[in-house]
């Protein structure tokens, strides 16, 4: 009888995780004994993912503000500071900016508006429209943005940011001015020594504010990239990833996972006899089209994984198949005709119009986007997702 399920996505509950847990062998303990419990069988190539936050923590990879506000100092000079195009975020940035701000005499704080980087509104751009402000040139002083707008809470977590951050950097010791631009050489009027904390445009940022003659420039990924006094670090993201761990310090994302995703695939090998694929993964990749959240604010989607994830998907549409090919076919002919195509298929399906509307994305940021919804953030209890059938195709 064929096989009537495809892909399947499976949360694996695991113990809490401690510093110094051997992590490799609880993960893969964990999910031999679920398979065990729910009577399913592992098999070649089914994929084992394990959320970045339990790696951190079995690493120990922990910062203090304390550490933040001295990297900072000696980074940046520990006088007037900007701090450009951070996200909205208690989670992600508002420890971070604690640490920055005790750096510091003075922080300049630019926010992008109407949104953050990943789709955070301070205001929406119909707001921007009625009130005829380009959001390409024009520069709001706080004073300006009040006067246009007011007080806006955030739809989903009630913060007013702009006052949030606000009391936030002056709580922390240091004065405060905040602007409201998208133009990153705008800050060099304020200041010329500046803390770029966007995440994917971080480079292209970096370069244009060198270009416009800034004197010191680092990203969040050029801040906690050694330890300070026996802190966490990482030395290729720093700060970004990073999320709260108490109102002192962060937890970074983890570093140097390799050693670890190969460990845990030995380990299933060892014990299963079974080739299956291992990946660390953060935050999917995908947009929420009600808050207009792009949920990505983690630098990659999957710091680490085996090399059975490298590449994109190499898929037929079987609906442009069946509408165009075998438009004239039906039941069995129509199915053993398209059987017959996927096991043709070339290695390579690109520009190939039966290929047309696939996703054309890495492997590991369809399958960390998918681990990431099935896990979730809250309290399910499962950083472990196991996916099966995410390989298999119509013939198989």
């Amino acid at each position: 009888m064929e096989r009537k399920v495809g892909t399947v996505s499976r949360g694996i509950r695991c113990p809490i995780i401690r510093e110094g847990d051997n992590l490799a062998k609880i993960v893969a303990d964990s999910v031999i004994e679920a398979a065990q419990s729910e009577g399913f069988s592992l098999r070649d190539r089914d994929v084992v993912s394990v959320t970045e936050s339990i790696v951190a923590r079995a690493q120990g990879n922990y910062v203090s503000v304390d550490a933040i506000a001295a990297d900072v100092r000696a980074k940046l000079g520990g006088e007037t500071i900007g701090v450009i195009f951070p996200i909205l975020s208690r989670n992600r940035f508002a420890i971070c900016l604690r640490g920055i701000a005790m750096g510091a005499k003075k922080v300049v704080l630019m926010l992008s508006y109407p949104s953050d980087e990943v789709g955070n509104h301070l205001i929406s751009i119909d707001q921007v429209d009625e009130a005829g402000i380009n959001p390409y040139s024009d520069v709001l002083t706080l004073a300006d943005y009040r006067r246009h707008f007011g007080e806006n809470v955030h739809e989903f977590t009630g913060v007013d940011y702009v006052a949030y951050y606000e009391n936030l950097i002056r709580e922390a010791g240091a004065e405060v001015e905040i602007i409201f631009a998208n133009q990153a050489k705008t800050i060099l009027n304020y200041t010329k020594n500046v803390l770029t904390c966007d995440i994917h445009t971080r480079a292209r940022t970096k370069r244009i504010l060198r270009a416009a003659g800034a004197e010191k420039v680092c990203g969040l990924d050029d801040i906690m990239t050694s330890s300070v006094n026996g802190s966490g670090y990482n030395e290729k993201f720093g700060l970004l990833g990073s999320n709260k761990s108490t109102e002192d310090s962060v937890k970074l994302f983890p570093r140097d996972c390799q050693p670890f995703v190969l460990e845990t695939q030995r380990l299933l090998m060892e014990a299963t006899g079974k080739h299956i694929e291992v990946m660390v993964y953060g935050d999917g990749a995908f947009k929420d089209p009600q808050g207009k959240i792009w949920e990505l604010a983690d630098p990659c989607v999957s710091p680490a994984y085996t090399d059975g994830l490298v590449g994109t998907p190499n898929e037929l549409k079987l609906k442009y198949l069946a509408d165009n090919d075998f438009k004239e076919l039906s039941g069995e002919a129509l199915r053993d005709a398209i059987s017959q195509r996927i096991r043709e298929k070339n290695e390579s399906l690109v520009g190939n119009m039966a290929s047309q509307g696939t996703t054309p994305r890495q492997l590991t940021d369809l399958i960390g986007s998918l681990c990431d919804l099935t896990s979730g953030s809250g309290d399910k209890g499962t950083p472990v997702v196991l996916v099966q059938g995410y390989f298999d195709n119509y013939t198989e």
